[in-house]
């Protein structure tokens, strides 16, 4: 028997539509419905065998829907419960997958506060640099965490099935406090990629950027693999944790300042000390990680 007999995306791009295919090749979903912003993507992602219906209207998507995911850009979750609100059946189990969890709360203790017990916050630790239906991949999620933030009010039994349906995807499952996620991931995800962007949106802008970015070689692509991301998307992330983003960039400054006063001082042997304990760092967090993920 399927985990889910209707499942309803909201946002059929990379992430709703790995979630899609991942519980479609493990026969735990029965029926996708998507919903988004145009009929054009959707119908591409019915061609794809991503979904099997495109939604007509909400009305008629979230009829008898036991499980609803939203896929969008975290600036509108708002906009998008509030909709929901207006159609969603008693008992539908909805889950979320933004990297923000404090606003997503907030969200939803304003939007659908007669669902609290069924609407558990989600957010899995996978991603490419890609966007897209196009991009979409059944294994997206193996091997790698899901971070879920219950609600005080959450019933059990739909914290379990939201679990139930990430472990189903491949991945492993952790809960967390919204705040400690937040701040979290300001640091090992949002800084990452705010510094990527940074990086070459300075380069990009000199006189000689064509002469730089011809040099440039693996360690470059590698840094700034992650700029390619969607600015939508990175945008409203950033606007909605820009409290602990801004701890976390005074932080990083901080060590900045600590490498450029090193360099002028010509302190080489502080330098090489400095770049010891992060790669033993570095080392160790990588070995972590082959472990980690199977054991949880």
């Amino acid at each position: 028997m399927a985990l889910i007999n209707k499942l309803v995306i909201c946002g059929v791009g990379l992430i709703g539509g790995s979630f899609a295919l991942a519980l479609k090749n493990k026969g735990e979903v029965r029926h996708v419905v998507g919903i988004g912003r145009t009929q054009a993507a959707l119908a591409r992602a019915v061609k794809l065998g991503v979904i099997d219906e495109a939604g007509a209207d909400l009305p008629s998507a979230l009829a008898g829907a036991d499980f609803v995911l939203l896929s969008v850009p975290v600036g509108q979750t708002d906009a998008v419960l509030e909709s929901l609100a207006l159609h969603l059946q008693a008992g539908t189990v909805v889950t979320d997958v933004g990297s923000t969890k404090s606003d997503v709360f907030a969200a939803v203790y304003r939007r659908l506060d007669a669902h609290l017990a069924s609407v558990v916050p989600s957010h899995p630790i996978a991603g490419t640099e890609r966007s897209g239906v196009e991009a979409a991949n059944a294994a997206l999620f193996e091997g790698k965490r899901t971070v879920v933030t219950p609600l005080p009010e959450n019933d059990p039994a739909a914290v379990e099935k939201v679990k139930a349906a990430w472990r189903a995807c491949g991945a492993s499952v952790v809960d967390m406090a919204p705040q400690d996620h937040d701040r979290v991931f300001a640091a090992v995800s949002h800084l990452p990629h705010l510094l990527a962007y940074g990086l070459v949106h300075d380069l990009a802008g000199r006189a000689n950027a064509e002469l730089l970015f011809s040099h440039a070689a693996s360690g470059f692509r590698d840094f700034t693999r992650i700029a390619a991301s969607s600015p939508e998307m990175w945008r409203d992330i950033c606007m909605a944790n820009r409290q602990a983003i801004v701890s976390e960039l005074d932080q990083y400054l901080g060590e900045l300042a600590l490498i450029r006063s090193l360099l002028l001082a010509d302190n080489g042997d502080r330098l090489e000390l400095l770049f010891q304990e992060a790669r033993e760092a570095r080392t160790r967090w990588g070995e972590k990680t082959l472990f980690d993920i199977r054991d949880i």
